[in-house]
């Protein structure tokens, strides 16, 4: 049975309208992040399916010392907060160590664990432990049947409110790719499925001192995922990707996210038979 969860005012299903996970790859401002989401807010408003506002405060797997991490835990969510307050959107975040789950889950309704950390129990049974929903990005190296372990812990726990998301698997050195069968096998769990569409089309470590990837092939991979019937997308986006401080080689700009969320509420209509 294929199981809602109430994300703030909307209902995530696989066999509810699409829902959308989006933002910058990292926190850059106040300012910037604010005015994003905005922005982001405005156009997936027109496609009148949910949204839920993506947030980093920190960006602990970089490839280079130098890299750009973000502005913290109390920073971070202190502007998560006032993003959250100016658009009414709730919002999902990061948490990359066990004693920053409690500190995330007093502003976000979703607490994210990265696919490079999807095993690591103790982070998983503390944001388990917080009651908050819980999204699980299926590791790179981890095959989707895998995933059933992951769910059995945040279920151990008592809680129920879990999203899984596929965001690709390692294809030899610095490249990535999807296998859309992984889909399909996680969604027999019952749970809302969710796709990474930007994070699928990285090349990790292509640049030498950061990550590189190709933002143009994430819609293609977008429409793929959307007609197998999903719960949502997860893409990041922002206003100027080529001078991101993180990740921007596979973030969108606003001219494509907005063609693209479009395309894919068609796609959605379709498989889920929507009027």
């Amino acid at each position: 049975m294929q199981k809602t969860i109430k994300i703030g005012s909307f209902q995530i299903g696989n066999t509810r309208p699409l829902c959308f996970m989006a933002g910058t790859c990292v926190i850059e401002s106040e300012q910037h992040y604010i005015r994003t989401a905005k922005k982001l807010k405005e156009i997936i408003a027109r496609t009148h399916h949910p949204f839920i506002l993506k947030a980093s405060f920190d960006k602990a797997n970089r490839t280079s010392l130098a890299a750009f991490r973000g502005p913290g835990l109390a920073k971070g969510l202190e502007i998560l907060a006032k993003a959250k307050k100016i658009t009414g959107l709730p919002a999902v975040v990061d948490v990359h160590e066990p004693w920053q789950a409690e500190e995330a889950a007093h502003v976000a309704d979703i607490l994210q664990i990265p696919a490079f950390l999807c095993r690591q129990t103790d982070l998983v049974l503390a944001c388990a432990d917080t009651g908050r929903a819980v999204n699980v990005k299926k590791g790179q190296f981890l095959s989707p049947n895998a995933m059933e372990q992951v769910i059995k812990k945040i279920e151990s726990r008592g809680n129920h409110k879990i999203l899984l998301t596929e965001r690709g698997a390692s294809f030899g050195y610095g490249d990535l790719i999807v296998d859309m069968r992984s889909l399909e096998i996680m969604k027999q769990f019952g749970y809302p499925v969710i796709f990474d569409a930007t994070h699928s089309v990285q090349k990790p470590g292509a640049l030498g001192t950061a990550t590189g990837g190709n933002r143009h092939l994430a819609p293609v991979l977008a429409k793929s995922a959307t007609a197998l019937g999903i719960a949502g997308v997860f893409f990041e986006a922002h206003p100027t990707p080529d001078t991101a401080l993180s990740d921007g080689p596979n973030s969108l700009d606003f001219t494509l996210t907005a063609h693209m969320v479009k395309e894919l509420c068609a796609i959605d209509a379709v498989v889920k038979k929507f009027k």
